[in-house]
């Protein structure tokens, strides 16, 4: 197979995302919400191949007719961002005015962050909270908090797109990645567990998701603060 053939299949697979957004969707309108999750949990193992497999295959060179980075964001927007934000509002985790703010500021800070040409820091990381609202709503669900802390973590978050505040990339950030890839990995692993038992309460998956959710959050503020190359002293 050309490298121009194996282009077009890099794409090809980065638009299956479109068809796991509209699975999850209408599982989401028949109140399915583990089953949705399983879609968005594919959806999130395809984005995170596409990637490296671009890059691998330069997809820019070998099959330009196609903006793959473009059809990322479309696919991105619909399982990152609306979808989870249907789920927030639908499921009655949040009811009256909370779940009208919540979705209002999810939906319309998310497009305005992801149209912001200074989205990556130099070293691939992401400036500001990346809104992966999929994985925060998936904990939330997990975890089930009060709507009073459900409301307070999705305006922190969607005040944190906007700052200068680092998140890694899970692929791409080269600093502590042997950490941060088994730690991403592991999320997926629990985030999909806990939906196929239905977030059941005594899921050791709950556990599984509450701590590789802060690394994950975590790990690049804490990369701002620890300069590169520190050592411990003796």
């Amino acid at each position: 197979m050309t490298d121009r053939l194996k282009a077009l299949f890099v794409h090809l697979f980065t638009a299956t995302g479109a068809v796991l957004s509209m699975l999850a969707m209408l599982a989401a309108v028949e109140g399915k919400w583990s089953l949705m999750f399983l879609w968005l949990v594919v959806a999130l193992i395809v984005d995170g191949l596409d990637g490296p497999l671009a890059r691998r295959y330069d997809v820019q060179k070998n099959w330009p007719t196609y903006d793959g980075v473009l059809m990322d964001l479309i696919v991105d927007y619909l399982t990152y961002v609306f979808i989870p934000a249907f789920a927030l509002f639908k499921s009655g985790m949040l009811t009256g005015w909370p779940g009208w703010l919540a979705i209002i500021v999810i939906v319309y800070g998310s497009v305005v962050y992801f149209a912001d040409t200074r989205m990556k820091t130099k070293d691939k990381s992401f400036a500001g909270f990346p809104a992966c609202w999929n994985m925060v709503v998936l904990v939330l669900f997990a975890v089930g908090p009060s709507e009073t802390t459900i409301l307070f973590i999705v305006i922190a978050l969607t005040v944190a797109m906007f700052t200068n505040l680092k998140f890694v990339h899970p692929m791409r950030t080269e600093r502590w990645r042997a950490v941060t890839i088994p730690m991403t990995v592991g999320w997926i692993v629990f985030a999909g567990w806990a939906a196929w038992v239905d977030f059941h309460a005594g899921s050791w998956a709950h556990w599984g998701l509450t701590i590789t959710s802060i690394y994950l959050c975590g790990a690049g503020i804490a990369q701002q603060v620890v300069p590169p190359g520190f050592r411990r002293l003796r």
